[in-house]
């Protein structure tokens, strides 16, 4: 039985997908990702979502859905999982078992596909005699497969024999130990892959930037022939129960964000702030720190956390002149991730700054009071007059296209800056912020550090201009510069 009979089969995934006709067009995509023979209404619905004119004869070692919210991914990527363990035969050592893989962000929204997998199962008696064992993260079946939940970490995959995998919102897979966690964790599954016949990747999500290893299968596959197929459709084209006025005011709210919300369509309006090449030529290999030096000047910059979900993070940077030219050189960032105590850590921070020499720390105004309070019990004055992080980001950039400053080699430092994006307002002006549910404490501190050190070097009354800034601000007095 194929799979998209057994959709149909009342007795087997018919119930959960009712009416027929609300999941024409996920049946189409089906047809065309397991090699099964298409009507024509159903190749009208391939050509216009695939770009493509002839249907695939064969399965499809790759098929990636790229669709709006709400078009019903879940639990189609649900019925795929439950039909590659249950329904397909494989080729297996003895004592071998083979792995279906449910793979998101994290375990939370990975689960939401494991979910509509144990409900599957456990609707039909067919299907739930089949299971012989069941945790929180995984089912595992009498034929010898096993469904297992994970979160999207490539060192998490490896080991195993693999005769599937669904990557639920792959565009939305970070990993601030990685620079490209997206694709890591692909190339470490499809050795997984490889040694089992009939083995396929599936990789469901909504679009998000034009970078990222679904962009990469986009721009590389959308409507050429071959085993991976790449389909791309608006919310409403999948699931047409949802109502269109939900879109229509999602459009005239934020276009650029709906465009990519409900239309299926990669944000036009996001850009990567730097690349990989920057940044790997401003890095010193090997470099995790560099100890104080009399007779140098450091500056220091803090993004303070009370220790709920951000991280306390603090910067130390220099300036060195080198045949003629100012290099902002990092020497030390350093990250405590919640949980924590505040006032410990601002302990030790202080006693890292004083080493530097560094007395007064800049910091922004986020944090409230409490940053200048803690830090001054232990000897540092936090002047909380720097600029926003956007605008410090933006000073950053030229410092890192021109070879300008040195950065350490940390792994989490290097991740936030790749996953930085730059976003168009409707005004014009842009903005350079981490994408959702990312963070960029480390970055913050460097770049506040690199930029206040750059400043100070090239206009030696910026710290100065700073005091009577931040003297005025808390006074509640205008800005004395505006």
């Amino acid at each position: 039985m194929n799979i998209v009979a057994a959709m149909a089969e009342p007795a087997l995934f018919g119930p959960s997908f009712q009416p027929p006709e609300t999941w024409a067009a996920w049946g189409a995509f089906l047809r065309a990702a397991f090699g099964l023979t298409m009507s024509p209404e159903e190749l009208a619905l391939f050509r216009r979502h695939t770009g493509r004119s002839v249907a695939p004869s064969r399965p499809c070692r790759e098929a990636w859905t790229i669709c709006g919210r709400r078009a019903g991914k879940s639990r189609v990527a649900a019925a795929i999982a439950t039909y590659l363990a249950a329904f397909k035969r494989y080729r297996l050592a003895p004592g071998e078992t083979g792995v279906l893989m449910v793979i998101a962000c994290d375990k939370t929204q990975a689960r939401v596909v494991f979910a509509y997998v144990r409900a599957l199962l456990g609707s039909t008696p067919m299907l739930a005699a089949m299971v012989v064992g069941e945790t929180a993260e995984t089912i595992t079946l009498k034929n010898g497969v096993r469904i297992e939940v994970r979160a999207g970490n490539y060192r998490s995959v490896r080991g195993v024999t693999l005769i599937g995998c669904v990557l639920d919102e792959v565009a939305f897979l970070r990993d601030e130990t990685s620079a490209m966690p997206d694709v890591e964790l692909y190339r470490a599954l499809k050795p997984a892959l490889a040694t089992v016949e009939g083995g396929v990747l599936i990789g469901i999500s909504t679009p998000y930037s034009r970078r990222g290893l679904l962009y990469e299968k986009w721009k590389r596959h959308i409507g050429k022939d071959g085993d991976t197929l790449v389909w791309t459709a608006p919310s409403r084209a999948m699931n047409p129960t949802l109502p269109a006025e939900i879109v229509e005011e999602a459009l005239a709210d934020d276009e650029a964000a709906a465009r990519a919300e409900w239309l299926g369509e990669f944000r036009s309006d996001l850009e990567a702030f730097v690349s990989r090449e920057v940044i790997e030529a401003c890095t010193v290999p090997a470099r995790i720190g560099l100890p104080p030096v009399s007779g140098i000047r450091y500056f220091g910059f803090t993004d303070p956390s009370g220790g709920g979900q951000d991280s306390f993070t603090v910067g130390v940077a220099h300036v060195d002149e080198r045949q003629g030219q100012r290099i902002a050189v990092l020497d030390y960032v350093s990250e405590r991730r919640p949980p924590f105590s505040p006032e410990q850590v601002a302990a030790e921070y202080a006693e890292v700054l004083k080493s530097y020499g560094v007395t007064t720390v800049q910091s922004d105004r986020y944090a409230g009071q409490w940053p200048v309070e803690v830090f001054a019990k232990y000897g540092i004055t936090v002047e909380q007059s720097a600029a926003a992080k956007s605008d410090l980001y933006r000073e950053l950039l030229p410092l890192l296209h021109s070879g300008r400053c040195e950065l350490l080699d940390h792994p989490r430092l290097h991740a936030q800056l790749l996953a930085l994006e730059r976003r168009v307002a409707r005004g014009g002006r842009d903005s350079i912020d981490h994408p959702p549910n990312a963070h960029d404490d480390v970055v913050n501190s460097a770049a506040g550090a690199l930029v206040t050190a750059a400043a100070v070097a090239r206009e030696p009354g910026i710290l100065a201009y700073y005091r009577l800034k931040y003297e005025a601000r808390q006074r509640g007095e205008p800005d004395p510069f505006a």
